[in-house]
C-alpha cells in the first residue's frame, strides 16, 4: 500500500465551474421587469462554516498588532462569554460577517468604506 497522498490535477482544480456562492447571477426586480446583475449569489441563511474540516487553505500575513488583537479577542470570547473558538474560526466568522454586509449594503458596506479610506 502506497503512503503517497493522491492530489487533484490542474484540470480538477481550475477546470470546474465556480462555486455557487461566488457565481454571478441575474435577478429581476419588482417594477418594469428590469434585469439586474447582483454582486454575488446570496445563499439563503448564509452562515460561516464553523468547526468542520476545511479542504481549502489560504495564507494571510498580518501585523504583530493584528495578531495580538486576534488573540486578545479569542481570550475575551473564552473569559467573558464562555466561547472556545480558535483564531481560524474567528477569522472565518469575521469574513462571513463582512461579506454579508457587502452583499446587503454594496457601496455603503464597511468593506467598501474601509478600502476607499485606505487608498
Amino acid at each position: 500500500m502506497s503512503r503517497r497522498v493522491s492530489l487533484p490535477g490542474a484540470s480538477e482544480l481550475f477546470g470546474g465551474a465556480a462555486p455557487k456562492q461566488t457565481q454571478p447571477e441575474k435577478r429581476t426586480v419588482d417594477g418594469p421587469s428590469a434585469t439586474v446583475r447582483s454582486r454575488t449569489t446570496v445563499v439563503d441563511e448564509r452562515k460561516s462554516s464553523g468547526r468542520i474540516r476545511h479542504d481549502t487553505k489560504i495564507t494571510v500575513y498580518v501585523t504583530e498588532e493584528e495578531l495580538i488583537g486576534l488573540e486578545k479577542t479569542r481570550l475575551a470570547l473564552r473569559e467573558e462569554h464562555g466561547l472556545n473558538a480558535d483564531r481560524g474560526r474567528i477569522v472565518r466568522e469575521a469574513i462571513d460577517v463582512l461579506l454579508a454586509d457587502f452583499v446587503d449594503h454594496g457601496p455603503d458596506s464597511v468593506l467598501v468604506r474601509r478600502l476607499k479610506a485606505s487608498e
